[in-house]
């Protein structure tokens, strides 16, 4: 996950600081974390984890008699050091596709050479003009009625309307150095109809400006030999299903981590035999 500017991190998950001085605002980011539920990844940790186990089982085997708590613990990392390694990926490749839409210079690091590599192929493919055709990249947006915030990946103006008309479209990037190209997940959705619908963008001066009109959305996934722009349906209907999910997090967020149990106040007394 990447780390915009005015999010913090807390005990709740991410929150935006507000500049005009009102209330937090909950992430959008955090809100499908907390509300929405990722059956995909409790089978591909168990995947993970056994796959590390059997490619090392003679060593796993060994050690267990001499430090058992120690595989255990080592084991039990797997999936989170994968998640670590993957996110830490995702947020130089974020931070390097901004720098590449800006004209902006960026570190060469090897790992993430690829991807960029397929961003400019993408960008190639609809003759984007940097300077003509992105509205925004990387910019906050905000819907303090609702009580939320996110940050959109890019604002491009692509010619996918009749007759070549330009479109105004906000684009999500997703990296994965496993799936396929043309993979989503439906809270992608989500994610784009909460951004398409807030009610104003934070400019670099921490002033207001009406939230653009998106005309379509969609997520650009880049891997390290290919890409795809897969359009997404984020429209009215999905952005009432993030409100939902809006709501439910709001609860868990307000709720308490304990409750007092309930004990009898005195035992009954029993009766004569």
């Amino acid at each position: 996950m990447t780390s915009p500017r005015h999010a913090r991190d807390t005990e709740r998950g991410r929150y935006y600081t507000d500049p005009a001085g009102g209330p937090d605002l909950v992430s959008v980011t955090n809100v499908l974390d907390t509300a929405v539920a990722k059956k995909a990844l409790i089978p591909w940790a168990v995947k993970l984890t056994t796959e590390y186990v059997l490619a090392n089982l003679p060593s796993i085997t060994l050690r267990l008699v001499t430090d058992r708590t120690a595989v255990v613990k080592e084991i039990k990392a797997v999936h989170r050091n994968a998640r670590e390694r993957a996110a830490d990926l995702g947020n130089r490749i974020h931070a390097a596709a901004e720098a590449r839409v800006l004209g902006a210079p960026f570190p060469q690091e090897l790992d993430v050479a690829p991807y960029i590599t397929q961003l400019e192929l993408w960008l190639d493919s609809w003759g984007v003009d940097l300077e003509r055709d992105v509205e925004a990249t990387e910019i906050t947006c905000v819907h303090r009625r609702l009580g939320y915030a996110g940050t959109a990946d890019l604002m491009v103006w692509l010619p996918t309307g009749l007759n070549g008309r330009r479109e105004l479209w906000l684009i999500d990037y997703k990296t994965s150095a496993t799936r396929r190209a043309n993979s989503v997940y439906p809270e992608n959705t989500l994610q784009l109809a909460a951004l398409r619908f807030c009610e104003a963008v934070l400019l670099p001066d921490d002033t207001d400006a009406p939230m653009p009109r998106i005309e379509r959305t969609a997520v650009l996934n880049l891997r390290a030999a290919s890409y795809a722009l897969v359009p997404m349906p984020a429209g009215r209907e999905a952005h009432r299903a993030f409100r939902g999910a809006l709501e439910t997090t709001r609860w868990l967020h307000a709720a308490p981590s304990s409750y007092t149990a309930l004990l009898p106040s005195a035992a009954p007394a029993r009766k004569a035999a």
